[in-house]
């Protein structure tokens, strides 16, 4: 998942998207926990795009709350 691709969705979907990783990064830890995960590797990969997710959904709201000031 890219940064651009993410801009391109609305807000909803991006929230959707934050909710789907959440779980998957929950899911992740319980089967490293019971000894069930094959590929340790998603966890850093989960994280990022949680990182990119967020990044992106901070940089619209001060664009919005810049607009607003401005107004």
């Amino acid at each position: 998942m890219k940064a651009t691709e993410l801009r391109q969705k609305n807000d909803e979907e991006l929230r959707e998207e934050l909710l789907g990783l959440r779980k998957e990064q929950f899911n992740l830890r319980m089967q490293q926990a019971t000894g069930q995960l094959v590929r340790s590797d998603q966890f850093g990969k989960v994280r990022r795009n949680i990182a990119r997710l967020k990044t992106v959904m901070t940089e619209r709201r001060n664009q919005a709350a810049k607009a607003g000031a401005e107004s």
